[in-house]
C-alpha cells in the first residue's frame, strides 16, 4: 500500500489516494518520516520491523512454503517471543502467503485381485520406528512426458524412508522405493513391521509381495471403497504436490523432478515442522526416541 502511494503520489496526490485506500494520510506521512529518520519510529514500529525481518527469514528458509502457523511455530522453536496474531498481521502486510493444498487421485485399485487383509484399519499410529510403513505414488506432468514418484513413509515420525522417480508406472518402480527403505532402515525382526498400501496393482504384484516376505514384513492392503484406506501416505503426497510440484509449476525433465524431490525429502525429514508430531521435524522425533531408549537401556 505504501509502495502504491509512493508510485502514484505525483499523479493523484497523497490525500486523494488515502481517501480511496484504507489508510489515513497521517499514517502514510508518519511512515515516510520514520523511513527518513528511523529514530523517530515508535517502539511498536521498531518491534514490528524486527519481527518482520525474522518472519521474512523463516519464510525464505522454507522457500516460501510456510504459512503463518508454521512460521510462528518455527520462531517459537528458536525461542523468539512473538504472538501468532502478530505473525499473521505482519505476513499480510509483507504480502507473504504459504502454499495451499489440493487433492488428486493417482493409483487405480484392482478390487478383483486377491490381496492381504487390512491390518491397519485407518489407525495410522505407531509407538516406535519400523512398526508401520505406508506406501503410495503420484504423477508429474513434464515436457518430456509423464513422470511418477513413489514414497515409503515410516508412520512413527512421518519420516520418508524410501522414494523413487521413474518414467514408467511399473512394479519395479515402486519396488525400488521399497528396497531403498529396507536398505536404509534394515528391519530385522520378522513379523513386527507392517507394510500398508492401497489396492494398486503394483503393490499387489507377485514380485512386490515376495520382497515383503523376504524382508520379514507383514503385508496390509486398504479395504475396497474406503476413501481413507491409505490416508497418511496420501497426505504426505499431498504435501509433496503442494510444496514441490505445484510450487515450481513448470517441469521440463525427469532429472529436474528427481533433483527437486531429493532436495524436498531432505528438507522434509530434517527441517520441516510437522503438526502431527508436535511441530518438529521427523528426524528430530526419531533421534529423541532413540536417545530415550538408549538412556533406558543404561538404567536397566
Amino acid at each position: 500500500m505504501i509502495g502504491f502511494i509512493n508510485a502514484y503520489r505525483d499523479v493523484f496526490g497523497v490525500e486523494p489516494i488515502c481517501r480511496v485506500l484504507p489508510i489515513a494520510s497521517s499514517t502514510y506521512y508518519a511512515h515516510v518520516a520514520c523511513t527518513r529518520d528511523p529514530d523517530r519510529a515508535s517502539d511498536r514500529a521498531r518491534k514490528d520491523d524486527a519481527d518482520a525481518r525474522e518472519i521474512r527469514r523463516v519464510f525464505d528458509d522454507s522457500k516460501g512454503r510456510y504459512g503463518a502457523r508454521k512460521v510462528w511455530h518455527q520462531l517459537r522453536r528458536e525461542e523468539y517471543r512473538i504472538a501468532r496474531c502478530t505473525v499473521e498481521r505482519l505476513m499480510r502486510a509483507l504480502g507473504l502467503q504459504g502454499v495451499t493444498r489440493g487433492t488428486k487421485r493417482t493409483t487405480i485399485p484392482d478390487p478383483a485381485q486377491a490381496c492381504p487383509q487390512d491390518k491397519v484399519n485407518r489407525q495410522f499410529t505407531a509407538d516406535a520406528p519400523n512398526k508401520l510403513w505406508v506406501s503410495d505414488f503420484t504423477y508429474v506432468s513434464t515436457w518430456a512426458g509423464m513422470v511418477y514418484v513413489a514414497f515409503v513413509i515410516d508412520v512413527f515420525a512421518r519420516k520418508i524412508v524410501g522414494w523413487r522417480v521413474s518414467t514408467t508406472m511399473t512394479t519395479g518402480f515402486v519396488l525400488d522405493a521399497l528396497n531403498q527403505a529396507i536398505c536404509q532402515r534394515m528391519p530385522s525382526q520378522a513379523g513386527e513391521l507392517i507394510h500398508h498400501s492401497d489396492r494398486g496393482s503394483q503393490y499387489l504384484s507377485i514380485r512386490y509381495s515376495e520382497r515383503l516376505v523376504e524382508a520379514g514384513m507383514d503385508a496390509s492392503v486398504g479395504s475396497v471403497g474406503d476413501s481413507y484406506d491409505n490416508a497418511l501416505a496420501e497426505s504426505i503426497i499431498g504435501l509433496f504436490k503442494t510444496e514441490v510440484i505445484n510450487f515450481f509449476s513448470t517441469w521440463k525433465t525427469v532429472a529436474q523432478v528427481e533433483w527437486e524431490t531429493l532436495d524436498w525429502v531432505n528438507w522434509y525429514n530434517n527441517e520441516r515442522l510437522h503438526g502431527a508430531i508436535g511441530h518438529r521435524p521427523p528426524q528430530e522425533v526419531e533421534d529423541a526416541f532413540c536417545a530415550n531408549m538408549n538412556a533406558l537401556d543404561k538404567v536397566a
